[in-house]
């Protein structure tokens, strides 16, 4: 079993920045896709990145290109979500997943383990 604990949410002015961590415990992260996904109130869940922790390999949802970055340190076990140009519409609950034995996807049934959430709110 893998455990998952996202910090560095919080409250930023639209152009600001942030950067979300996401530290894991329990089994090795070998070969483990990590991805974040995030949620506004009375929406769904939705894609925001993913890397490839074997090959590092990124991929991200079109709303965040250019803006958000997704970076890994394997010997930490933690994955990274630098989130630049901040807009008020990225406000959100934002998660962090894995994926044993998996590569990049998009889709939240792909993940296996997922964290409690950290809160991202964006003022204008």
């Amino acid at each position: 079993q893998v455990q998952l604990v996202e910090s560095g949410g919080g409250l930023v002015q639209a152009g600001g920045s942030l950067r979300l961590s996401c530290a894991a415990s329990g089994r090795t992260f070998s070969n483990v896709a990590m991805g974040w996904f995030r949620q506004a109130p009375g929406k769904e869940r939705e894609f925001v990145a993913v890397i490839n922790w074997s090959g590092g390999s990124t991929y991200y949802a079109d709303s965040v290109k250019g803006r958000f970055s997704i970076s890994r340190d394997n010997a930490q076990k933690k994955v990274y979500l630098q989130m630049n140009s901040l807009k008020p519409e990225d406000t959100a609950v934002y998660y962090c997943a894995a994926r044993p034995r998996g590569d990049l996807s998009v889709r939240k049934s792909d993940y296996d383990y997922w964290g409690q959430g950290t809160q991202v709110t964006v003022s204008s």
